[in-house]
């Protein structure tokens, strides 16, 4: 039987977390030790993308999901459940979930493995002055006249940036290339098309 299946079937085609039944993925709970279909949860595109902090954080969804999902038997999922509780340890509905739950030594041990309970929810992303999150790829449009230092350049309010790249420590910044030459430029001086 197919992993899918093997989750789809322990789930009864439900995300282990949220109980959700729209755009379901197998999701393999790091650090990957070979654990077959004990290592993975079958979750929702949306329970992805908030565990691997690729959207902020909707604090009201987790906090109507986690005090159930934790009490789930399957051990991947109270070791999610465990994490993501301690990014919102700072709230007192996590920190009283926390507080109840139990996990054996084996769970806690692969719980704490990824060093993710140590951080908190917040999770900082690259935006445009809109607001918009920025991804490597995407085009941007210039606010604002920028004069390029050490150059001769001036880019020009409206000038299109094609295949942008995010400064990795710096969500202020990206990179972009104008007339063919690579710059720096200010997230707060860009919008997303």
């Amino acid at each position: 039987m197919k992993l899918e299946e093997l989750l789809s079937q322990r789930s009864g085609n439900l995300c282990e977390l949220s109980g959700a039944t729209d755009n379901l993925v197998a999701y393999e709970v790091p650090p990957a030790l070979n654990r077959g279909a004990d290592g993975y949860i079958l979750i929702t595109e949306k329970c992805l993308n908030q565990i691997e902090k690729k959207e902020e954080p909707d604090m009201a969804f987790w906090e109507g999901i986690l005090p159930t999902a934790m009490w789930s038997e399957v051990p991947a999922v109270q070791v999610v459940a465990w994490r993501m509780l301690n990014r919102f340890r700072n709230e007192s509905w996590a920190a009283d979930s926390i507080d109840m739950m139990y996990l054996d030594e084996e769970l806690l041990e692969w719980a704490k493995a990824t060093g993710d309970h140590t951080g908190d929810a917040g999770v900082e992303f690259h935006k445009d002055s809109n607001g918009n999150i920025l991804a490597t790829g995407d085009t941007v449009t210039l606010i604002k006249d920028l004069d390029v230092k050490g150059s001769t350049l001036n880019a020009k309010v409206g000038t299109a940036v094609r295949n942008i790249r995010l400064v990795h420590d710096n969500i202020d910044q990206i990179e972009g290339k104008i007339d063919g030459q690579l710059i720096v430029i200010l997230t707060k001086y860009v919008k997303k098309q």
